[in-house]
């Protein structure tokens, strides 16, 4: 029975893990990878190895971010009450060094798989990665965190938009190109779109504990608009991509799993309903990263 139990507080332990690196938000670091390679496919050769690192970085920067977030939030105090997914170091579920190694795990990871990429494409791509891991942190730590004024979606657009998508292709190609560019910007609404949904249920708490994301500073009913926007924009842009590679036209079979989310949010949902809206982003944003690539890839 003792070699039973032993086994279930391990489980226990590695789901809590699982859980503190929030794997609904996954999603917004492997659609750029997926994207940014499509790009660079029939623009030069495919190499298989690059990919898988530049997906690790991509995840292992995800991961961390999240995690660093997870123990700057929790050793100031600010999640003290949340509706949205569990929290290691607020809950109790793991001690504040424990989670800050973890984050600080993940970022060796993420640097380890950055430096081969940066030896093999160019060395440039050092001090990409390093301010990516520097904003990774500095989301919520640090004296001034920029999170805590209005700035996150301005992160997640740049990093898991813009910089993982058009990077993916460069690290290929070692150039960057107009139709990656064109290509990161939905991505980038769409991983905003995940970041937007969760302020939206967080506006209450987040107010009280001082925390003026963008979705505290302009409101609920613009942050709500602001959702919308980011989830039609992301189809739109998409479409304009498909004038340079028309199968990428295969982006609009997601549609579908848009329109749900969007009308639950402009309904005025609130609170645990938007717990579902976040998973339904994710769902979209993957389902939208495979077409889009796909339909890229295809074109070629």
């Amino acid at each position: 029975m003792a070699a039973w139990a032993g086994h279930g507080d391990q489980d226990r332990s590695v789901n809590r893990w699982v859980a503190g690196a929030r794997p609904r938000t996954l999603p917004a670091a492997v659609v750029p990878v997926l994207v940014g390679t499509a790009c660079a496919a029939g623009e030069g050769e495919v190499v298989a190895w690059r990919v898988a690192a530049a997906g690790v970085v991509a995840l292992a920067l995800q991961v961390g971010t999240n995690y660093a977030n997870d123990y700057s939030d929790g050793v100031r105090g600010t999640d003290a009450e949340r509706v949205g997914p569990v929290r290691l170091v607020a809950s109790g579920l793991a001690s504040a060094k424990a989670v800050k190694r973890a984050a600080l795990g993940s970022f060796l990871v993420a640097a380890v798989a950055g430096l081969a990429l940066a030896a093999a494409a160019g060395w440039e791509l050092l001090g990409v990665g390093a301010l990516a891991i520097a904003a990774g942190w500095l989301y919520t730590g640090g004296p001034k965190p920029y999170g805590y004024y209005g700035f996150g979606e301005l992160f997640v657009f740049v990093f898991f938009g813009l910089v993982a998508t058009a990077g993916s292709t460069y690290v290929q190609l070692e150039r960057l190109t107009g139709l990656s560019l064109a290509a990161s910007v939905p991505v980038g609404f769409l991983a905003c779109a995940l970041l937007v949904v969760n302020n939206l249920r967080d506006i209450p708490t987040d107010r009280v504990a001082g925390k003026r994301t963008l979705a505290v500073r302009i409101g609920d009913r613009r942050t709500r608009a602001l959702y919308a926007g980011l989830v039609g924009g992301a189809f739109v842009v998409a479409v304009l991509c498909a004038t340079a590679r028309p199968v990428a036209l295969l982006v609009l079979l997601a549609l579908p799993l848009g329109v749900t989310p969007v009308g639950i949010v402009l309904r005025g949902a609130t609170g645990r309903s938007l717990v579902a809206v976040l998973a339904a982003t994710g769902r979209l944003q993957l389902v939208f990263g495979a077409l889009f690539a796909t339909g890229l890839w295809l074109s070629t």
